[in-house]
């Protein structure tokens, strides 16, 4: 089992941009409570079954769907802050018997081969440097008739050249919505379900993250990384009202192994 490494100053940053910009935050990425009881019904979840989940946050998917339908999961993530908060919940939900919360980089943790029903990675991709790298992590622990699930971007539209360089610095990150199934086949996957996300599913992940973080910076106005999570939320804001509502689009893809 995989240990954290250590953080390069850059993805310590990112890190605890996160952790503060997402400290009210259950579910981590653009998605509805509704959206993620739907995606567990697509699922077809049956007691027993294992899920891993790959940079699990503060593992809401895990443990709600755990309390529904029974299931025993591993979540994998290198925060402590997420990992509290997880283990937290899941004794709240009272189905800390059935999932595990293990601190790890998720990129490198030694998961059991061929163990698991569901494997999931929601919004998470770079640990894998990429959508396809990411894939490949996830085949290995995967049964082979079991069920990959994995969050990624897409572009609704063809974006412009400043878009790019917000959201994803190269040309060829993201890909459109047909461009996203492309890569699933040429990874080895098939796309048999997806739920996606709306404009008003991303107002409510990335808007409700900016008073979060402006209540941060007026209660701690001497912190060392204030000025870097000032220029976090300027970005993160911009970027969202420019180009993120007219551009980006994101959801859940359910695989299966070809």
């Amino acid at each position: 089992m995989a240990r954290p490494k250590p953080l390069r100053e850059t993805d310590r940053m990112s890190l605890r941009f996160h952790e503060i910009a997402e400290a009210r935050h259950r579910i981590l990425n653009p998605f509805t409570d509704g959206k993620l009881d739907l995606l567990g019904e697509i699922c077809r979840i049956e007691p027993g079954m294992r899920q891993l989940d790959l940079a699990c946050g503060k593992g809401e998917m895990l443990n709600r769907w755990s309390a529904r339908y029974n299931h025993q999961g591993v979540g994998v993530d290198i925060s402590e802050v997420f990992l509290t908060a997880a283990r937290e919940r899941s004794q709240e939900m009272e189905v800390a018997d059935r999932i595990e919360f293990v601190q790890a980089d998720a990129g490198t943790y030694e998961a059991e081969p061929d163990a698991f029903d569901i494997v999931s990675c929601i919004g998470a991709t770079w640990i894998g440097g990429g959508l396809a790298g990411t894939l490949d992590l996830m085949r290995r622990p995967l049964r082979r008739d079991g069920i990959a699930l994995v969050g990624e971007c897409f572009w609704t539209t063809p974006p412009p050249a400043d878009a790019v360089r917000a959201f994803s610095g190269e040309e060829d990150t993201f890909a459109s919505l047909s461009g996203t199934e492309e890569r699933f086949t040429k990874a080895g996957f098939e796309l048999l379900e997806m739920v996606l996300a709306g404009p008003d599913d991303w107002d409510r992940y990335v808007a409700s993250q900016w008073w979060t973080v402006s209540d941060w910076l007026r209660a701690n106005p001497a912190d060392p990384d204030a000025e870097a999570m000032r220029a976090f939320l300027s970005h993160a804001r911009r970027s969202h009202l420019e180009y993120g509502r007219q551009y980006l689009g994101w959801g859940v893809f359910v695989l299966r192994p070809e």
